[in-house]
């Protein structure tokens, strides 16, 4: 079980903590919980799905446990959906995870928890204790910011395929 899963497993836990060795030690914290708890697994749904949950508690666990998710209080949230059409044709996996990586913790949590892991808005307020509309800002933030992010990348593409080095 450890050979095949622990790979994704840990890759997210890295998703939502940066410090890799510390994302280590919730991974190792989150197997132990798989472990502990493989019998109330009861079949229904997906195993690794389970699994996940687990994983994504704990990371949440322990990023509150160190007070590292900086959510910015409720503000109304906006209803901006950026175009990525072309965007990520162009980019690596690893780059997008890059600048997923790099936004604010706060934006990268709820953005990681809706758009990549699928909870819904009032999971995550429930997750993180926050109000439904703090988790809805928080998430078209990271999206504005994605999007400004992705652009740069693009534009910085588009120079090295011209053979310029970008002005970053």
């Amino acid at each position: 079980m450890y050979d095949r899963y622990s790979s994704r497993l840990y890759a997210l836990c890295c998703r939502y903590i940066k410090d890799k060795m510390e994302a280590e030690d919730v991974w190792i914290t989150a197997f132990t919980k798989i472990l502990n708890k493989i019998d109330q697994y009861t079949g229904e749904g997906n195993f690794e799905g389970w699994m996940r949950k687990i994983v994504v508690n704990e990371s949440l666990s322990y990023l509150r446990k160190h007070k590292n998710m900086y959510l910015e209080t409720d503000i109304e949230a906006a209803d901006y959906e950026p175009d990525y059409q072309n965007l990520e044709a162009h980019l690596e996996a690893e780059d997008l995870m890059k600048i997923i990586e790099a936004l604010p913790a706060g934006y990268r949590i709820v953005f990681n928890l809706y758009a990549i892991d699928g909870y819904s808005h009032k999971e995550i307020a429930e997750q993180l204790n926050i109000s439904e509309n703090t988790s809805k800002s928080q998430l078209s933030r990271a999206r504005v910011a994605l999007q400004k992010s992705l652009q740069e990348a693009e534009q910085d593409l588009l120079y090295k395929q011209k053979g310029y080095e970008p002005n970053r």
